[in-house]
C-alpha cells in the first residue's frame, strides 16, 4: 500500500507541529519546513483542524498548534481517516473485473490493508517525535525560521 502525499503531508505536519514548544509557526513556515507549496499545506492543516487535531490561531501571536488529541492521536487512525477505507483495488467500478465474483485476491488485499492500518495503531503522533527525529525536526524548523525566529528569505 502507498500513501498518498495528502496523507503523508499530513503526517509531516503533525510531527512537525508535536516538537514545537515555544513559538506558533505559521501554515506558510510549516511549508517552507517541509519544503512543499503552502497551498497544499493548508489544505492539509484545514483538514487536520476539522479532525480536532490541529488548532490555528490567528493575529498577532497566532500561528499553528497541536491539540491534545492531536498528540495522543493514533497514527493508524490518522492513516484510516485520510486514505479511506476502500479497496485497494478496484473490482467493480465502470469495467468491472470478470473475476470478481470468485476471487481470492480482494479479500487478501482488504485482509493486508487492515494489517498495515494495525501496525500504526499503536504508535502516536507523539511517538512520531521521539528522538532522533524530534530533534532533526527542530534543527530543520530553526533552520527555516532564520535567525531572530524571522522566516528565512
Amino acid at each position: 500500500m502507498r500513501l498518498t502525499r495528502f496523507t503523508d503531508l499530513a503526517l509531516r505536519v503533525l510531527m512537525r507541529l508535536a516538537v514545537e514548544d515555544a513559538e506558533l509557526p505559521t501554515t506558510r513556515e510549516v511549508a517552507a519546513t517541509m519544503e512543499v507549496p503552502y497551498t497544499h499545506t493548508a489544505k492539509v492543516v484545514a483538514r487536520l483542524q476539522h479532525l480536532g487535531l490541529v488548532e490555528a490561531r490567528r493575529g498577532r501571536g497566532g500561528g499553528l498548534a497541536l491539540t491534545a488529541a492531536g498528540r495522543a492521536a493514533s497514527v493508524g487512525g490518522v492513516v484510516r481517516e485520510l486514505e479511506g477505507t476502500g479497496d485497494v483495488v478496484e473490482c467493480e467500478g465502470a469495467t468491472p473485473c470478470p473475476l470478481r465474483g470468485a476471487c481470492v485476491l480482494r479479500g487478501a488485499l482488504r485482509r493486508a490493508q487492515e494489517a498495515f492500518f494495525a501496525a500504526l495503531d499503536p504508535l502516536t503522533v507523539d511517538e512520531l517525535v521521539a528522538a532522533p527525529t524530534g530533534p532533526l525536526l527542530l534543527g530543520i524548523a530553526g533552520a527555516a525560521r532564520g535567525p531572530a525566529g524571522k522566516p528565512a528569505p
